[in-house]
């Protein structure tokens, strides 16, 4: 299977409420996004011109519009965590979900605004997140 991946670093802030680590504290990170796609339709032995399953420069435009512009340089806290801390709320870059915003739960937002977007005969294989530079969370199509 032909497939495609492009690469994108974001900074975000988050805080996650009820854990007993740091990460309880709001901390922030160079978030590094990995999405990897493919077409729909196998592939014949050579792709009909111009020759992409989709161009990089849509997808970069389609994820940086999607994702990256809506979690760059925010906060993103839980309800949960504003109840316990509601000074936080008058921040102007603050994101606020209803779970947690653990890397997985960014790797399932993520997924499902791209599955909404793509278009048609695109769909997603994968995609990492990388919190720190030795730690990532993955999703993978079953």
């Amino acid at each position: 299977m032909l497939q495609l991946t492009k690469i994108f670093p974001f900074e975000t802030a988050h805080a996650v409420f009820g854990y007993e680590g740091p990460c309880r504290n709001i901390h922030g990170h160079s978030y590094e996004l990995h999405v990897t796609v493919a077409a729909t339709q196998k592939t014949a032995d050579y792709i009909a011109p111009p020759g992409f399953l989709i161009d990089f420069k849509d997808i970069k435009n389609i994820v940086k519009k999607e994702i990256v512009e809506y979690f760059d340089h925010k906060l993103v806290l839980s309800k949960n965590y504003l109840e316990a801390h509601p000074e936080i709320a008058a921040h102007e870059n603050l994101i606020v979900w209803e779970h947690e915003p653990s890397a997985e739960n960014i790797l399932l937002y993520t997924r499902k605004q791209l599955r909404a977007i793509l278009p048609e005969g695109i769909v997603i294989r994968s995609m990492r997140l990388y919190e720190t530079k030795t730690s990532y969370a993955e999703w993978i199509e079953d």
